[in-house]
Parts: structure tokens; C-alpha cells; sequence
């Protein structure tokens, strides 16, 4: 029997291409990446044509062992890396560290995780695209130049601990470019006059004072607008014009990586982070019951548009039986994608439409349940018939007692037939809708008298343009060009955990120390920071993948202007001395120096600190107002009789954390014994008797038994005390609520 061997990214990958594989093959994970620059140095040779110095990755060296050990048993070794150029680099440098070349197998790529794909694959192996790989090592390159030329000049001209980086610099610089917009902006008064009106059916709408005639008509202030109230006190309001018309909406295509990330932060309040590590759960494969294991969508890192002729025919097939002939077009919606965009992978779709979100509700989490529908919605939306909207404008006169005649004008929608919008509905922007626009309004016809109920006027002022959120920030760095699929989502965690930029409520606002770093980008970068250079680079990058571009002509031109940039940067700020933060003071002052309390960020928000650190290092938590919290009372804390510290002897008390009680030695936290509070949930370990308790890990909560190390059972879903009654079994609740056998073996579900 062959024994051939399959190396895939992650674990749960594995799981699920081992199911589709007989048992002449073996798959195992490499866990991403296993050789990268160094991080103590460069890791560049800057004057050996930028020779990249790769080195394998501290903590891989086990897992290293184990894949050569594998590889050199195999007969044949494929490389099943993510489809993209991250992908294919990691790939590339498997088979350098485990001496593969020449080997039989090679590289094999798969746009979703079903069995015929993966089978079609292992049929199909090629060879490394090195133009890819080149790419990969281009941005690669070019990153790490920026990040460590820049991080220190930053280190010792601002602040210890700060980076600098190609598109997350640009980024920043968007967030303070907006800034900079809403604090120049001077709102500009106007006043909207809306007449609330009845036809002679007794119907009520209302109406929009426009003008005279067919012309606007300004109401910049108060006085303007009472004039024209003055002149309606009497005025008699007739229909003068009708205008119906019949238009079609059409549906958006199916999703790419920033259309996703954008919809589930509008629909779904999911940040960009979490919707990418849901979706690729969905990728990667999930366990569907009946030992069937499945990728459900698509690779999620792309910006094509394009889907397979087989795809477009199971949609066409889902739209034919739950919604009927009608709601399918008469040619099947083909959709282009944009001409900077990668047409190696499709559009984000289900790998199968006929598998519904309902009929997999059970076997889904809840949030991954949510994203599913809104990956399948869309995409069979995409695949159906346009929406039929009758539309209706009404132009109205106004004749006034003292011979001026005023226009008013009412618009309103109504959907004859819902086509796609049956399935994804369209989502209005806040103050999008209307008195005046947007709903039915009845039936009017020319020369209809119209009774005025009421005239009301309001005051407004023209609104600066809003600060970015994680949709709309996602959408101007695809707009311009800035980064790719797979660097939106990264990019916005970077910048916001280095603390240039900040969350006010779901807005993004920069940081002090964000708008400093990017004014010495500005001045001495101008060239990194520039959307357009940053958007040509990109570009530069995609035909290096394309084999239009060299590589090494790319680092070189974009080096040599960054040389003569750092080197001029360097002198200057060196000559200007250290930029001091601006720092907002507070009223208290510090209770141990008396000095003024500032506010400082931190990796938790934003915090009150002694300006005299590292001096006096007094730090204050701040309420929702901004202000100092005051101290809560410290609790008295109890010896625990009959514990002693495992390090020093003394005794133990019992305290409170973020996690709940612990146990901690009296001399804590000069001794930094500490042990958790187990919480009793009443349940009976099934494997010695003992009880089940409620523990917590590096990362989550789990249950395991209290006579641990002795017994080591424990479950990640909470136990319910109860036995399975096929197999006998504990029952655990999982977290979408449903309880289920807690043995692997058994699919027993409580209906």
C-alpha cells in the first residue's frame, strides 16, 4: 500500500482531509509557518542583493523532527498550503528545510475543503510557483526594512516600544487625516421647511419645501426661513407635476475578504479579527455529524468576484425549489472584478448551497451560525432576480396670498416584487430614511387640491464627515488600493494595539501618540505614507506574482529612495531632540508625590499614572467619565487553614482577580504562588468518583476532577450530571445552548 504523506497548515484541517483520504495517507499540520526572518536582526543582507536570512522558528524544532521524519518515510509528500502567496511561500520553505526537492508528490491548492477538491488536487500536483513566492518574500523584504529602520529611530525620538510599518503607517495616517478633516470642519446653519399635507382621500404624507419653480431655494438662516413661512400662512397647496416610474434594483455580487469583513461589522457587530477566525472555521472544516467532516465556504482571502459554472448551477437549483421560477433571472449574473484584483481563488460562497444555515443551526455555534447566513444569503441573493421598485416623485405648488408660488416635493418607493431582496435585504444607513423619502405615499394625481395640516421648520447644521469604523476603514484601504485580502484585518488589530489608534465606542480615533508618530512620518516619510505610492507598491507586488515584475528591481527602487530618507530623518531629529507627548492632566493630584494625574493608554484603555514615573509609578483606574475611580475598599483576606505555599511555606490567603477567587501566598506578590479557587458545579467524576469541578485555562474555562493529577479527566463543555441514554455516558451542554454525549463516538443530541 502507498504511503504518502499530506502537509497542511493547521490541525483542523488535517481532521478534515484525512476523512476524505483512504488510509494509505497520512496528514499532519505544520501550524503555519516553520522558517522566518530572525527577530533579533534584520535578517536582510542589504549588500548581497537583500539575501533573506531565514532561520527555523524557535519552538518548531520538535514538530521540524517529526515532519522530516515523516517525509522521509513517505513515498510521496504533497504540500497542501493555503491557496494564496502566504500559502505558497510556506510551501516553498517546507520543502527547503525537509529536503523535498525531487521528491514524488509536489504542490497541490484547493479553493474549498470538500473531498471532490481535494481529491482532484492530489490527482493534479504541480510544481512551487516561485513568481509567488517571490511576491511573498517581496512584501516580506520590504516590511521588515521598514519596520526595523524605522522602530528604533521612533525608540529613541518618541517613545521605547513603538513601531513603525508599510501599511499600518498608512493606515494610522487615514485615521489622522479624518481627524484633522472634522476638527478643521465649520458647521454651516440651514433650515428644512417639511409641510405635512392631505389629499382628498384623506391620506397624509409629507412634503419638502424646495424652491420656486424648478428652482432650489436655499433656507441658510432663520430670517429666510420665516420669510417663507410668513408668505404660506394663506397659501393654497395643489399637485402640479407626477412622476412613476418602474426601477430595478439589483443584487450585490458575492462576497470578497473586505465586503465580508465590512457586512459582518454592520449586520453581525463582529470586528474584523473575529469575523476572519470565524470564517476560517468555516474553511477549514467542521465535524456535520454521521462521521461526515466538511469546509463549508470558500477560501475567505480573496477579492475576486468570480464563481464556478458549478456553483452558479447549485444555486440556480436552491433558488428553483424554495423560491420558484420567477425569482431566477433569465441569464445566469455573471460578476467582473475589479482590475487590481486576484482571480486565482473565487468569491467567498458555500462550498454547497444546497446545504442550507438552518439545516445546519445544530451543528453550528451561534456565531458561526450567524456568518454562514450571511455568506449563503448573499451569495444566493447574488445568483437571483433583480427587485422591481415603483417609484414616485410629486412636485407640488404652494400659491401664496401675496402672488409667490413655492414648490414642495414628496418621493416615495414601493417594492412591486422583492426578487433577492426575499432573501438579503438591503441595509439602510443611519438617517438614510425620512419623513419625505423612502416610504409608500398615496395616490395623487395633477391638479389635486391638497389640505396643509402643518408646516413645520427645523434647524440644522451640515455635519463633519464621520470618523472611521472597522467597515468603513476596511472599505477606504481597499478604495485606495492599501494592502490585500489577507492584510486588512491584521493591520487594524496592529495599529490598535500599539495605541495609535483608539475605539470610542465603535469609532476610530487617534491617539496622542498616534498623531506624532504620523507627523514624523509625514515630514520624513512623506514617501512610505503616500496612499499612492503605497497603492503603486501593491500593485508592483501583484505583477511580480504575474512574472511582469523582477523582484529584486522592486526592493532596490524602493530602498534606495528609503536610504536617503532615513539617513536626512536621522540627522534632523537627532539635531531636534526627543518629541514630548501631549498629555492630558487631570484635576486630582498623586496621593504619594503631589504631582498632576495624567491620563496614559494602555493595553486595557486608558488609565490615570503619575507623571514622575519611573520616579513615583502611582497608577489610577479611570470610570466611564474619565475620571479617577475611587478606591474600592480592599477586603479583608483569610488565611486558608490547612494550605501552605509550595514555594516558601508561609500561608495562604484567599483573593479576588479578574477570573474570580484564588488562592495566593500572604507574601504575594513578592512570592507568586497562586493557585485557583475550583467551583463546584455537583457533579461526579464518571472516571474515579470524585468531583467534577470548573477550572480555568490559558484561554477558556474548562471542567476537570478535583483529584487531579491523580485523575486527569476532564471536558471543555460543561457537564449536566446527567447520562446518556444510549451509551451511558456524561451529557454536556455546549455553548449554543444544545446538550449532547460528551464521548466522540456517540452522536447522541437531545431534541
Amino acid at each position: 500500500m502507498a504511503n504518502n504523506l499530506v502537509i497542511v497548515e493547521s490541525p483542523t484541517k488535517a481532521t478534515t482531509i484525512k476523512s476524505f483520504l483512504g488510509s494509505g495517507y497520512k496528514v499532519v499540520a505544520c501550524q503555519g509557518h516553520i522558517r522566518d526572518l530572525p527577530k533579533s536582526t534584520l535578517g536582510v543582507d542589504l549588500e548581497n542583493d537583500f539575501t533573506p536570512k531565514y532561520i527555523n522558528i524557535r519552538g518548531k524544532g520538535d514538530l521540524i523532527a517529526e515532519l522530516k521524519k515523516d517525509a522521509k518515510n513517505a513515498d510521496k509528500v504533497f504540500l497542501a498550503s493555503d491557496p494564496d502567496r502566504e500559502g505558497e511561500a510556506i510551501s516553498w520553505h517546507l520543502q527547503k528545510v525537509l529536503g523535498l526537492e525531487g521528491k514524488p508528490g509536489g504542490r497541490i491548492s484547493f479553493n474549498e475543503i470538500t473531498k471532490p477538491a481535494v481529491k482532484n488536487a492530489i490527482a493534479h500536483p504541480r510544481s512551487i510557483d516561485m513568481a509567488l513566492v517571490d511576491s511573498q518574500q517581496t512584501r516580506r523584504i520590504l516590511d521588515r526594512i521598514v519596520g526595523y529602520k524605522l522602530s528604533p529611530l521612533l525608540w529613541k525620538n518618541v517613545q521605547n516600544g513603538l513601531s513603525a510599518g508599510r501599511v499600518q503607517s498608512v493606515a494610522t495616517r487615514l485615521v489622522v487625516d479624518r481627524e484633522r478633516e472634522i476638527r478643521a470642519f465649520v458647521p454651516e446653519e440651514y433650515w428644512v421647511l417639511t409641510a405635512l399635507l392631505e389629499t382628498p382621500q384623506e391620506k397624509e404624507f409629507a412634503a419638502r419645501f424646495y424652491g420656486v419653480g424648478s428652482k432650489k431655494m436655499p433656507l441658510p438662516d432663520e430670517k429666510s426661513c420665516s420669510e417663507v413661512l410668513r408668505s404660506l400662512e394663506n397659501a393654497v397647496f395643489t399637485v402640479k407635476k407626477v412622476e412613476s416610474s418602474m426601477k430595478s434594483k439589483h443584487p450585490a455580487p458575492p462576497f470578497t475578504t473586505s465586503q465580508l469583513q465590512q457586512e459582518a461589522f454592520k449586520r453581525l457587530g463582529f470586528p474584523s479579527k473575529k469575523t476572519m477566525r470565524i470564517a476560517q472555521s468555516l474553511y477549514e472544516g467542521l465535524n456535520l455529524g454521521k462521521h461526515e467532516e466538511h469546509g463549508l465556504i470558500t477560501y475567505m482571502r480573496t477579492d475576486s468576484l468570480r464563481i464556478s459554472d458549478e456553483a452558479r448551477e447549485a444555486a440556480k437549483q436552491v433558488i428553483l425549489a424554495q423560491y420558484g421560477e420567477k425569482f431566477y433571472p433569465e441569464k445566469p449574473r455573471v460578476y467582473k472584478s475589479k482590475g487590481a484584483s486576484q482571480d486565482a481563488h473565487e468569491a467567498i460562497r458555500p462550498t454547497s448551497p444546497a446545504k442550507t444555515p438552518e439545516s445546519l443551526k445544530e451543528v453550528l455555534s451561534s456565531e458561526q451560525y450567524r456568518l454562514y447566513k450571511l455568506i449563503w444569503d448573499r451569495f444566493i441573493a447574488s445568483q437571483m432576480v433583480s427587485a422591481s421598485i415603483h417609484v414616485q416623485n410629486v412636485e407640488i405648488e404652494a400659491s401664496c396670498g401675496d402672488g409667490k408660488h413655492y414648490t414642495f416635493r414628496a418621493s416615495g418607493e414601493n417594492t412591486r416584487f422583492h426578487g433577492y431582496l426575499k432573501v438579503y435585504g438591503e441595509l439602510r444607513e443611519e438617517g438614510e430614511n425620512d419623513s419625505v423619502t423612502g416610504g409608500k405615499l398615496p395616490p395623487v394625481q395633477e391638479g389635486d387640491p391638497l389640505k396643509r395640516k402643518e408646516i413645520a421648520s427645523k434647524q440644522n447644521f451640515t455635519q463633519p464627515p464621520r470618523r472611521y469604523n472597522e467597515a468603513s476603514l476596511v472599505d477606504a484601504l481597499e478604495e485606495k488600493g492599501i494592502g490585500r485580502p489577507s492584510t486588512y484585518a491584521p493591520t487594524l488589530e496592529t495599529i490598535l494595539n500599539r495605541g495609535y489608534i483608539a475605539r470610542d465606542k465603535k469609532q476610530f480615533v487617534p491617539t496622542p501618540l498616534g498623531e506624532v508618530t504620523n507627523d514624523i512620518m509625514e515630514k520624513h516619510f512623506a514617501t512610505v505614507v503616500d496612499y499612492e505610492f503605497t497603492a503603486n507598491l501593491e500593485r508592483k507586488l501583484d505583477d511580480i506574482a504575474e512574472k511582469k515584475e523582477e523582484y529584486l528591481g522592486v526592493i532596490s527602487e524602493f530602498y534606495g529612495e528609503f536610504k536617503t530618507l532615513l539617513e536626512a530623518a536621522e540627522k534632523e531629529l537627532s539635531e531636534q531632540g526627543k518629541v514630548l507627548l501631549p498629555q492630558e492632566e487631570l484635576d486630582e493630584v498623586c496621593p504619594n508625590c503631589g504631582r498632576r494625574l495624567v491620563v496614559k493608554s494602555g493595553r486595557f484603555g486608558k488609565f490615570a499614572a503619575c507623571p514622575g514615573y519611573p520616579e513615583c509609578k502611582t497608577t489610577m483606574t479611570l470610570d466611564r467619565d474619565g475620571k479617577v475611580a475611587a478606591p474600592r475598599e480592599k477586603e479583608k483576606e483569610e488565611i486558608v487553614e490547612g494550605m501552605v505555599c509550595e514555594n516558601c511555606g508561609k500561608s495562604v490567603v484567599l483573593k479576588s482577580g479578574r477570573f474570580g477567587e484564588f488562592y495566593a501566598c500572604i507574601d504575594y506578590p513578592k512570592c507568586r504562588f497562586t493557585r485557583q479557587k475550583a467551583k463546584k458545579i455537583g457533579v461526579v467524576c464518571p472516571k474515579c468518583g470524585g468531583e467534577i469541578v470548573e477550572k480555568r485555562g490559558r484561554k477558556s474555562v474548562f471542567y476537570g476532577c478535583d483529584h487531579y493529577p491523580e485523575c486527569d479527566f476532564s471536558l471543555w463543555d460543561e457537564p449536566t450530571g446527567e447520562t446518556c441514554p444510549e451509551c451511558g455516558q456524561l451529557l454536556v451542554k455546549k455553548k449554543n445552548g444544545k446538550v449532547v454525549c460528551s464521548s466522540k463516538e456517540c452522536k447522541y443530541k437531545e431534541s
